[in-house]
C-alpha cells in the first residue's frame, strides 16, 4: 500500500519488526512498527498461556485417553474489536505528517 498510495498501513514494517524481534533487536522492531511489537507480544503471551494449559491438561489425563485435541477457546469479541480499533487509530496516526517521522515505517 505504501508504494501504491504513499500511505503507510498499520502492518507496513511488520515483517521487518518480526525479523528484528526474532533477533532480539527490540529498538529496531519498535522503529519499524511499534503497533506490531505490542500486538506480537500479546500473541506470544496468549500462545504461551495456551501451551501451558494444554501441557497441564495433557499431564492430568489418564494414560489410556488421548492427549489432544484440546478445546479451543475463542477470545471475547471485545479483544477483536480492540485490536481492530487500535489498528485503525494507528493507521491514521502514522500518516499524520507531524507523526510520520516517529510512527512511519522505518521510524
Amino acid at each position: 500500500m505504501l508504494a501504491l498510495t504513499g500511505l503507510a498501513c498499520p502492518l507496513c514494517g511488520a515483517l521487518r519488526a518480526t525479523h528484528d524481534l526474532a533477533h532480539l533487536d527490540v529498538a529496531g522492531a519498535f522503529a519499524a512498527n511499534p503497533w506490531w511489537v505490542v500486538v506480537a507480544s500479546g500473541l506470544v503471551a496468549a500462545w504461551a498461556v495456551w501451551t501451558l494449559r494444554a501441557w497441564r491438561s495433557a499431564l492430568g489425563r489418564p494414560a489410556g485417553r488421548r492427549a489432544g485435541p484440546w478445546p479451543v477457546r475463542v477470545p471475547p469479541r471485545v479483544v477483536a474489536v480492540a485490536v481492530g480499533a487500535s489498528a485503525a487509530v494507528f493507521g491514521v496516526a502514522r500518516n499524520v505528517p507531524a507523526l510520520e517521522n516517529v510512527l512511519g515505517p522505518g521510524g
